[in-house]
């Protein structure tokens, strides 16, 4: 018979309490490495529409094999057939609503020659590779027509379907502009004391950027991007908008470079856990969801950039 001492069994027991603590402690350390996701940006209504087309799909695919189950191969190709048939047959009320018949009409194209083209892409690289994150931006007003114009820019963005589900606020009321700053300096301080954990905070510091966001009173104008999860037909059904996220976030950086290319500046922000209240301080309806805050103007006089250099063309491109 084998006796543990009372020494070795403390050992053993102070082993497994230790082994216990050490993935506790991992545990606590993966979890503040990893940032909080915006729940503004956690996207119900897409994972509801997937949800349902998934019911859908796996319905249709059941009766799919059901019809290959029974009879000849002739019966089964029937059946495939009807089951297409089935799967490509609208509802009768999205049939009147339909787009289908949109006229098409030719396309006119610019073609430039070689030596142009070279001459256009450089000049429009150089244009793009001053632009810069700005945080200090001078409270002289712009021209509205100039801001107009960027929005009609970003406005040409492609989107899923052709849906164009996207909402730019303009805020230019002091009031309003610092009701904002209020809301996200409140979060941002949260954001950097608990959420973001240790490693994005470090990583920032570089930047010399934390919670405190006086660009948000002092630039003349605030632009808002608000991606619209779905959309409403003419008869008020819910309509759905593909690709939201990524069609929004192309015409942010159509937008980005439209700003860059009339001579203002700006810095792109992503406040955490603000899109609920910053949405119902503009009094934005509940499908829309806050995806970008820019805030834009000139240049204040005081303005400093990270000397940061970009990665060369080898790095980014892969050539096959």
């Amino acid at each position: 018979m084998f006796f543990l001492s009372p020494g070795l069994v403390a050992v053993i027991c102070a082993f497994i309490l230790w082994i216990f603590d050490r993935k506790r402690r991992e545990t606590q350390a993966r979890a503040e490495a990893r940032p909080r996701v915006e729940e503004d940006l956690k996207d119900s209504t897409d994972l509801q529409q997937v949800e349902e087309g998934s019911v859908d799909s796996e319905r249709e695919r059941q009766r799919e094999r059901s019809s290959f189950s029974i009879g000849s191969p002739s019966n089964g190709r029937r059946g495939r057939r009807t089951a297409l048939t089935r799967w490509q047959e609208p509802d009768a009320d999205d049939v009147e609503e339909s787009e289908e018949n949109v006229e098409h009409i030719p396309f006119i194209h610019t073609r430039y020659s070689e030596k142009e083209m070279v001459k256009r892409s450089q000049e429009f690289y150089e244009l793009l590779n001053k632009r810069r994150s700005i945080r200090f931006i001078s409270n002289e007003q712009v021209p509205m027509e100039v801001i107009d114009n960027v929005i009609k820019a970003a406005g040409t963005a492609p989107s899923g379907a052709h849906t164009e589900p996207w909402t730019f606020v303009v805020v230019k009321d002091p009031a309003v502009k610092h009701q904002i700053r209020e809301v996200i300096e409140e979060e941002e301080e949260i954001n950097y004391m608990r959420r973001m954990g240790h490693r994005w905070v470090a990583d920032l510091r570089k930047l010399r950027t934390n919670w405190i966001k006086d660009y948000l009173d002092d630039a003349p104008v605030l632009i808002l991007i608000f991606k619209q999860v779905h959309g409403f037909t003419a008869k008020g059904k819910k309509k759905v908008h593909y690709y939201n996220e990524i069609s929004v976030s192309i015409a942010c950086g159509i937008l980005l470079a439209a700003l860059q290319n009339a001579g203002l500046v700006t810095v792109t922000t992503t406040p955490l856990n603000c899109g609920p209240r910053l949405r119902a301080l503009l009094g934005r309806p509940a499908h829309e969801k806050l995806l970008m805050l820019l805030p834009v103007g000139y240049p204040s006089k005081e303005a400093t950039v990270p000397h940061f250099t970009r990665k060369s063309l080898d790095q980014i491109m892969v050539t096959v």
